[in-house]
């Protein structure tokens, strides 16, 4: 019998159509019952005629309800809230409608059936109550049937909207093995109180009751939830060795949909990144409605999170430039999956190519450019110099230059911190663009606007320390730290993206806007907080161990954030950097001297050259050290 129904329920047998002959025969039901509280024991001296004939008035304006609002369509197993409205609201469509008809029959004393009311009022809910109750009898038998033996007992942290939408996403999946024994909520006006059946409860009963209860998860489903209490409760979590997991806020929803298996273990940018951004959504959506964007690097960490933020206004076409190829064509089928409305073009090309990138602006003629192609990698860029002259610097000058030939609105470059004071060829060279760019925005005549956006480093971007110190615990270590004091300023991907969108629409040319990092974070802290949410333990399970100083590596990175040298803007977490004030000329020979003489000069020659133009470019760690204490002849 149990294989049978299960049959029926995974093999999905019940049509609509049943389904539908299901809902009119409880509807004729509820008809004669309703007919049998009003009448009682006169019943029998109503004419049968006349009540078939009602009953088929009534049960036509009913079926008529079912097919407009298609209440017969959903999957009855998986049945909700979204269930029970529309039964209501189709229920209800009908009792309005016949109760009109009854006063116009009355008013304009028309021969016509007239239902009496009392009998419409007891049939409309009677039909919705009962149609309901079909499918929760339905819903809870495929539950009892598909429920697993051995289920894990779990709170649900947050009681509101996100809670009920994670307990749904629960309930209708059938391979749920969690047994949800409560919510948990901070707000005191939800305790005590039952939700669905469900107690909800505060964090400290939780905490008292869980031995009880033998609790194995947490899942945090509340959006409005700082920081600090997030870092708490995954402290305590970890303390017990009960997995914490997260349910993704509704925009990051896979195809916006919600569901069980989007619940993900919670990771270290949940308790790293800071407060939800807001931004100013107006002046973003004014100056990209309508307009064609250009992101260059758009298949990297930031180039592809910008293109996520993108979709969600009014641009009229995205084009994604990149020379990487896989991650490009990745990018690409991930937006096509995704069923975005925007049209976007994917170009293979490199910025360095000025021949070709000229055919891009050419064709398209965009609007609006978000420059995040660089190179990035310290040590990498310490041996190839060569590299980040011709692709950051170089590539930059062709895009800049470009762009005021073919009048661009704006040009928005993402920056670094490593380009302040910078110590390595990665930071000098992106100060160098910052040069370059800001030098031309102050040029007469020019009509494009650029901004310049510099922060630290962003968790989980492709390189950076995060995917680094996973893939070193998941081979059982060591995790690899330079120096036990190294410190870093972290953003998350989203907010780094968010705040270079608003930047970019605050700007009216020339500013480099610093973003505000919060507090430095120690690496070393980093790494045991990622081992432990590993479930490990340092120095047990996992080694934490010191590798010195990389060539060019400071032991921490600098903003330029202090009062002294910034200017506050309407956002709180974004400033305007003061720095000195470069000749165009000067700046555009300099650079077309260094790019053209690449093929020629040694690499010592051509950081020389880099430090002519930075003379803050003091290099650390580095075999280009020894070029500070000569005179640099050019």
């Amino acid at each position: 019998m149990k294989s049978f129904l299960l049959n029926i329920f995974n093999g999905r047998i019940v049509s609509p159509w049943w389904i539908l002959l299901i809902d009119l025969g409880i509807t004729i039901n509820a008809f004669v019952i309703a007919f049998a509280l009003r009448l009682g024991t006169r019943l029998d001296k109503v004419p049968v005629s006349d009540l078939f004939l009602i009953a088929a008035w009534v049960v036509l304006i009913y079926l008529i309800s079912f097919f407009i609002f298609r209440s017969y369509k959903g999957v009855i197993r998986h049945s909700s809230y979204n269930e029970l409205k529309i039964l209501v609201i189709s229920c209800f469509t009908s009792f309005v409608f016949l109760s009109v008809v009854n006063i116009i029959i009355k008013g304009f004393d028309l021969n016509w059936i007239r239902v009496p009311n009392l009998i419409l009022v007891f049939h409309f809910l009677l039909t919705a109550i009962l149609t309901f109750i079909f499918r929760v009898i339905v819903k809870e038998t495929y539950s009892l049937l598909t429920k697993k033996r051995k289920s894990k007992n779990i709170y649900i942290y947050g009681a509101g909207v996100m809670g009920q939408i994670t307990l749904e996403a629960i309930r209708s999946d059938k391979d749920n093995q969690y047994n949800i024994v409560g919510f948990i909520d901070d707000d005191p006006s939800k305790k005590g109180v039952l939700l669905q059946s469900i107690p909800v409860v505060s964090w400290e009963k939780a905490l008292k009751s869980a031995a009880i209860k033998d609790i194995e998860e947490i899942i945090l489903a509340i959006n409005n939830i700082d920081v600090e209490r997030k870092y708490a409760i995954t402290d305590e979590c970890l303390r017990r060795n009960w997995k914490l997991k997260v349910m993704p806020s509704v925009g990051n929803w896979v195809n916006g949909i919600s569901n069980n298996r989007q619940i993900r273990d919670i990771r270290i940018e949940d308790i790293l990144g800071r407060e939800e951004i807001k931004l100013n959504q107006l002046k973003i959506m004014d100056g990209l409605e309508g307009k064609i964007v250009m992101v260059t690097g758009a298949a990297g960490s930031i180039g592809s999170e910008i293109v996520r933020q993108l979709l969600k206004f009014p641009v009229k076409k995205i084009l994604l430039i990149d020379v990487a190829e896989s991650p490009l064509y990745d990018l690409e089928q991930e937006l096509l999956l995704s069923h975005y409305d925007i049209p976007f073009e994917t170009i293979l090309v490199s910025i360095t190519n000025v021949k070709r990138m000229e055919e891009v602006f050419l064709q398209y003629q965009p609007n609006i450019i978000f420059n995040a192609a660089a190179y990035k990698h310290v040590p990498l860029l310490e041996k190839f110099p060569y590299e980040a002259i011709r692709v950051n610097i170089g590539g930059t000058r062709n895009l800049a230059t470009l762009a005021v030939k073919y009048g661009v609105e704006k040009f928005v470059m993402v920056s670094t911190d490593k380009a302040v004071n910078p110590t390595n060829v990665m930071g000098a060279s992106k100060r160098i663009c910052e040069i370059f760019i800001q030098s031309l925005s102050q040029k007469k005549g020019i009509k494009t606007s650029f901004i310049t956006t510099r922060f630290g480093n962003v968790l989980g971007s492709n390189g950076s320390v995060v995917p680094l110190f996973k893939k070193q615990i998941d081979r059982g270590g060591p995790v690899t730290v330079t120096d036990p004091n190294i410190t870093r300023y972290f953003m998350t991907i989203p907010e780094a993206c968010q705040l270079v969108l608003e930047a970019g629409f605050m700007g009216k040319g020339g500013e480099i806007f610093v973003f505000d990092m919060g507090e430095p974070v120690k690496i070393k802290d980093l790494a045991e907080e990622m081992i432990r949410l590993a479930g490990l333990k340092v120095g047990e399970d996992i080694e934490i161990k010191y590798t010195g100083l990389r060539p060019g590596e400071k032991l921490t990175e600098e903003l330029l954030a202090s009062k002294e040298n910034t200017l506050p803007t309407h956002h709180d977490k974004i400033m305007i950097g003061q720095v000195r004030d470069h000749d165009f000329k000067i700046v555009s020979e300099n650079i077309t001297n260094l790019v053209s003489q690449l093929s020629d000069e040694t690499t010592e020659k051509l950081v020389l050259r880099m430090k002519e133009l930075v003379p803050e470019f003091i290099s650390n760690n580095s075999i280009y050290s020894e070029l500070d204490k000569k005179e640099i002849f050019i």
